[in-house]
């Protein structure tokens, strides 16, 4: 750890000193400040000094890059500093003092889906690997798919049903429990609400005809009749009977006396909360659901779609910085529930390859620059498999103008996906991976739209370092400051 001492104390005084630290941990390649005044910190001192490759700011926290041996820094920073450092969540709830009403709600949906998305994520693959087999039309087989020739991968297709009907037909008790997690409130009480509404007493939401037709069974209370329909892999209506029985419950510990709580609350709170959940909340959330599924489809199917597309895609990656784009996973699913495919999330997968393309391009210009490379072939990974931050808050919003051709290519991209109509799945792996949830008969047109997220961040980027657009990239290639400084 000595080899850290001088950098340590170094970047303690850049940051403002001890006393300017209200939290601190630090994850797999970064410090992560919580900042009493987040304006002291000298932000161009901080990335001179050598085992410093970057800097970002996100959700409240001022995020120092370190590299692979960022535990041993932290220990010799705690060591020179005197500070203690807290856990991620600490850190997280100290961070919200630097954020406004918006990014406070951001960060709470952020921290709703983010558990769910590595289940999501897998799902999505399960499901595109699954339509491969009983969809694609093989000519090497005589034109039938791989589960009409062979048993044995006709018995794989049925099981992976299992897992993948566990994750998206079954997402609502996700959704129950990570908000309950979220709120700090009584996890189990989360997962069996979510249960009730996905219970095989229940009809299931995607039996349609069943529903127009009628047959719809009814649990009868003599004065009144209440439909039995399921929530399976519904969002909002989940989400909001979640947020209802979080504030039922912290009420009731405020009212009910301490002594019978351990009975009284969960019974008063999950019971009422399961009842209005189906008679009420479940009705509006779905049709809330539908309508905002509906909004989106005629945006992405319209005469204009491919203006949406552009549009959606071009300003992605600027979601991605402020937080919004948690909100697009609501509307994936949502998608899904609707209409079985979504439009919206291959330009997603377009985003991130563009944007990791863009630093395939900073790699090449800046070739020799060893500290720099440090961030940037890390980052530029990260984001061709669909994680972008690293490659946009190290390399691309450092220099802003490969941000801004990530951004271009990426709204020609989304453009060119939405106007052949290209589709998913589910949700699945974002950047170069994102193809394995493709619905197959779109893989044409995904391809095209990858390779312009690849060629023109590319070409634009080269193009605005050469000419000197957005830039104010010197012969000394000193690098410009960073957004708002």
């Amino acid at each position: 750890m000595a080899d850290f001492n001088k950098d340590a104390q170094e970047l303690l005084d850049a940051i403002g000193g001890k006393d300017n630290v209200n939290a601190v941990t630090h994850c797999a390649t970064r410090m992560r400040f919580v900042l009493n005044d987040p304006s002291a910190a000298d932000v161009d001192r901080i990335e001179d000094i050598e085992s410093v490759k970057g800097t970002f700011t996100q959700a409240g926290q001022f995020q120092v890059i370190v590299g692979n041996r960022v535990g041993d820094f932290y220990n010799e920073f705690s060591a020179v500093s005197g500070v203690e450092g807290v856990s991620k969540d600490d850190v997280k709830k100290a961070g919200t003092q630097n954020m406004h009403w918006l990014q406070r709600l951001m960060a709470a949906l952020a921290e709703i889906f983010t558990p769910l998305i590595p289940a999501i994520i897998i799902g999505g693959l399960i499901l595109g690997f699954r339509n491969i087999l009983e969809q694609v039309e093989f000519g090497m087989l005589g034109g039938q798919t791989i589960v009409e020739t062979s048993q044995f991968w006709d018995g794989v297709n049925h099981f992976l049903w299992l897992p993948g009907e566990a994750i998206f037909h079954m997402l609502p008790v996700g959704i129950t429990w990570s908000v309950t997690r979220k709120m700090g409130t009584t996890q189990i009480l989360g997962i069996i609400l979510g249960l009730t509404l996905v219970s095989g007493q229940l009809l299931n939401a995607y039996g349609v005809e069943d529903i127009i037709a009628g047959e719809v069974p009814t649990w009868n209370f003599g004065f009144f009749q209440m439909d039995m329909i399921g929530y399976q892999a519904q969002v909002i209506p989940a989400m909001m009977a979640a947020f209802l029985l979080v504030y039922l419950e912290k009420w009731l510990r405020r009212v009910i006396p301490e002594a019978i709580a351990m009975i009284f609350v969960p019974l008063f709170a999950l019971i009422p909360t399961i009842f209005v959940s189906h008679a009420i909340i479940g009705p509006i959330g779905w049709q809330l659901s539908t309508w905002l599924s509906q909004g989106v489809q005629w945006g992405l199917t319209g005469t204009f779609n491919w203006v949406f597309g552009f549009i959606f895609g071009g300003l992605y990656a600027p979601l991605v910085i402020t937080g919004l784009h948690h909100m697009t996973n609501a509307i994936d699913l949502s998608l899904v529930a609707e209409y079985e495919q979504t439009i919206l999330w291959p330009m997603i997968a377009l985003s991130n390859i563009a944007q990791g393309s863009a630093v395939v391009a900073i790699i090449w210009l800046h070739r020799g620059d060893e500290k720099e490379q440090a961030v940037s072939i890390p980052s530029m990974i990260s984001a061709y498999l669909g994680v972008t931050e690293p490659a946009m808050f190290g390399i691309n919003i450092k220099y802003v103008y490969p941000f801004v051709a990530g951004m271009i290519g990426s709204a020609l991209a989304g453009m060119i996906s939405v106007a052949m109509d290209v589709a998913a799945f589910n949700i699945g792996v974002g950047g170069l991976p994102g193809i394995l949830s493709i619905i197959p008969e779109h893989y044409i047109g995904f391809l095209i739209a990858m390779a312009v997220a690849i060629v023109v961040p590319i070409a634009l980027t080269i193009l605005f370092e050469k000419r000197g657009i957005l830039t104010k990239w010197e012969n000394d290639h000193l690098p410009i400051p960073k957004l708002g400084q």
